[in-house]
């Protein structure tokens, strides 16, 4: 499996956390997706659309020997299998499963924009995205992404939910 992406995972709608864990054995059901690594459990005030309930959001690092495009299909495949309706723009979801990164690469498709478009301005993606990979470089991205996250207005609306490590420990998804 010679492809690593990051992927972005948020739920607001009926069981947050069992929404999540649903979705990442979704995906590490398929033979051509491994887990790597996970953060902890943020919940975050919404964004954009802010009449409606709290998220919980993470991020984790996969290995795929699939394309990214395929890995798009298979995780809106998740998304619809988990209840998703596309009805309101940032609105309410049951599940909603972003790709962050694919390799190092920069992907500008009708379907797939990666890196995402909208990650670096949003802190429940970044401060996840930090505790799995704090050396990760984006493509075309000059400053550390500490540095980008440290200049982000919203850093208050994300809190711990469940810690990966410490006193919160939740047992490792997909073990």
């Amino acid at each position: 499996m010679e492809n690593t992406a990051f992927i972005a995972l948020g739920s607001n709608i009926g069981n947050r956390y069992d929404n999540m864990v649903n979705a990442i054995n979704k995906l590490i059901q398929n033979p051509s997706i491994q887990l790597v690594n996970f953060s902890s459990i943020y919940e975050t005030d919404p964004v954009g659309y802010e009449d409606q309930d709290l998220f919980l959001n993470m991020v984790i690092m996969v290995k795929t020997s699939l394309k990214a495009i395929e890995l798009l299909d298979i995780c809106l495949k998740i998304e619809i299998e988990l209840g998703r309706k596309r009805e309101i723009v940032w609105g309410p979801r049951t599940i909603d499963l972003d790709i962050l990164t694919y390799n190092q690469e920069n992907i500008v498709s009708e379907k797939l924009n990666v890196p995402h478009p909208r990650m670096l301005e949003r802190a429940f993606v970044m401060i996840p995205l930090l505790e799995i990979d704090p050396n990760l470089c984006i493509p075309e991205v000059e400053k550390p992404l500490n540095i980008l996250l440290n200049e982000l207005p919203d850093k208050e609306g994300v809190r711990i939910w469940k810690r990966k490590n410490g006193e919160d420990v939740f047992v490792p998804i997909g073990s």
